[in-house]
């Protein structure tokens, strides 16, 4: 949908903007393209939601114990695994037995870490390096598996909390993503495996009535090095964020937590309602300052002096 009010000079200023957004602006008046890490970038406050999660991180193997269990993300573990090792299937769960040394085919030292597996066999993954250097390691990854000693200490810290969802990209309970609302809050009922990329799926219920299921779920990563797009920063708020704007009308906050923008919304209330652009292209008119923020699924808007005149979603 493009909506799209203008004066007749805004107009003529818009048309410059979209005509000359396809070649970054270039012109003596224009200036740089700028990513949206970019913007990221600017104002950087580390949040209580930001540490909250920052230490679940993986277990150095000098730490691992008999039992230590691991999550199967995917059946492709077997090419990782040692021949004639049982195949183990995704869901199942490996738990460690021990490690030992074994010899290379060029005779250097070599580790294998040995697991039993669900249906009672063994599970052996050999690492290119001796026990006493992988001890230094501050973790060792076991591919196409999940810790679930992350996913314990994220479980025993969410679940029966009350939080604010910020994300309106939700899941189903067969894992089908589904266009969910954001800033409402939700209670948290259950933390699981997740998948390869993100190790821990938060399932939460609502209670926004018809507008939303009564359940959903939320891929997430965690740790210091936790990709910042899916943290938990990025996902939850402990506190309800319309508090920190007073200033939002009513009936924009509403277009926010659906994720829609409306003509005359200012850069800040977009922000919100859209997220960050991939790229923010600036034009600086005789009589009007304009901006144009495109994001990768082709929606894009254009402000004139901070304001919003004219888009697409």
């Amino acid at each position: 949908m493009t909506v799209s009010i203008f004066s007749p000079l805004r107009a003529i200023v818009a048309a410059v903007i979209a005509a000359v957004a396809t070649s970054c602006f270039t012109g003596i008046e224009s200036t740089p393209r700028i990513t949206d890490k970019e913007v990221s970038r600017r104002n950087v406050v580390v949040t209580e939601e930001d540490r909250w999660l920052a230490d679940v991180t993986p277990q150095p193997l000098a730490q691992w114990q008999p039992g230590k269990q691991f999550y199967v993300t995917d059946s492709k573990i077997s090419l990782a695994l040692e021949p004639g090792n049982d195949a183990p299937a995704q869901g199942s769960v490996l738990r460690y037995l021990s490690s030992r040394p074994v010899t290379s085919l060029t005779g250097g030292d070599d580790t294998e870490l040995v697991f039993a597996s669900s249906s009672g066999g063994e599970a052996v993954y050999r690492i290119n390096a001796d026990k006493s250097e992988l001890d230094t390691r501050r973790s060792i990854s076991v591919p196409f598996t999940i810790e679930m000693s992350m996913v314990d200490s994220v479980r025993s810290r969410l679940v029966g909390r009350d939080l604010y969802v910020r994300t309106s990209l939700w899941y189903d309970s067969v894992g089908n993503a589904m266009a969910g609302l954001k800033y409402i809050p939700v209670k948290v009922i259950a933390v699981e495996p997740g998948n390869l990329v993100y190790p821990v799926k938060v399932t939460f219920c609502t209670s926004a009535g018809k507008e939303c299921p009564d359940t959903a779920s939320v891929f997430m990563s965690v740790g210091a090095e936790s990709h910042s797009a899916r943290n938990f920063a990025a996902l939850f708020n402990f506190s309800n964020p319309r508090d920190r704007y007073p200033m939002i009308t009513d009936a924009n906050w509403e277009r926010i937590i659906h994720g829609r923008v409306a003509v005359d919304m200012t850069r800040d209330e977009c922000r919100l309602a859209l997220g960050s652009p991939s790229h923010i292209d600036r034009y600086q008119g005789t009589s009007a300052y304009g901006e144009r923020w495109t994001y990768e699924n082709g929606v894009y808007l254009i402000f004139f002096d901070g304001i919003l005149s004219s888009f697409r979603q």
